[in-house]
This record gives structure tokens, C-alpha cells and sequence, in this order.
């Protein structure tokens, strides 16, 4: 049973930092990029940020560029985000989520219809 647990979440004021992690288990992600979404109340969920399988490729949503990085553990099943000057409309539940499989080590996608593994979510509150 695949299982994705993110962790990291909580309040901080704006300009403050946060680090979110996300460990997936129950099964091999080989040739799987991963990546975080966010949904903030009353809005769909978005795309953030993703990271190749190999983690040479990444990408981002352009509101979290220069503030937001995204990482992958050497087991390549952990991933991270670290997330800097964060403001307000930063605010959501944010979830990680495992791509379908892909035969290239540097595929990533900003669309969620391509992942195939989800975690709960943890909440991020930036407060002005």
C-alpha cells in the first residue's frame, strides 16, 4: 500500500521560512518525479513546484520562484521544499504527489492529472 506523508507544516509570519517534507513507501518510485501542489480555501489546487526522478530538472509556478526550492532525497523517495520568504497568499493545505511512472529520468509535470499518488496534506499559514 503506497503511503505519502508530508510533514513540516504550521504558522509563521510572512517573511519567514518553512521546510516540508513528504515520504512515500510501500513500493519502488523509480522513474517517478514528485511534486507539491497547494490549495488555499475557496480555490483550486495548484501546481508549486515538481522534481525529476533523476533530480536534475525541476520546475515552479512563477508566484514561488527565487523563494521556493524543491529537493529530492538520495533514496529518492523523500522529497522537500523549502520554502523562504513566505506571504500571506502562500497560505493552503499543501500535498506531495508521486508522477505516473516515465521512461526518462528527467521528466517532471505541473499537471496533476499525471500524478498518481497523493498525500493528506499539511496546512502552511503566513500571517501579515
Amino acid at each position: 500500500q503506497v503511503q505519502l506523508v508530508e510533514s513540516g507544516g504550521g504558522l509563521v509570519q510572512a517573511g519567514g521560512s518553512l521546510r516540508l517534507s513528504c515520504a512515500a513507501s510501500g513500493r519502488t518510485f523509480s522513474y517517478r518525479a514528485m511534486g507539491w501542489f497547494r490549495q488555499a480555501p475557496g480555490k483550486e489546487r495548484e501546481f508549486v513546484a515538481a522534481i525529476s526522478w533523476s533530480g536534475g530538472s525541476t520546475d515552479y509556478v512563477d508566484s514561488v520562484k527565487g523563494r521556493f526550492t524543491i529537493s529530492r532525497g538520495n533514496a529518492k523517495n523523500t522529497v522537500y521544499l523549502q520554502m523562504n520568504s513566505l506571504k500571506p497568499e502562500d497560505t493552503a493545505v499543501y500535498y506531495c504527489a508521486v508522477s505516473k511512472w516515465h521512461y526518462s529520468g528527467t521528466y517532471y509535470s505541473n499537471d496533476a492529472k499525471e500524478y498518481d499518488y497523493w498525500g493528506q496534506g499539511t496546512q502552511v499559514t503566513v500571517s501579515s
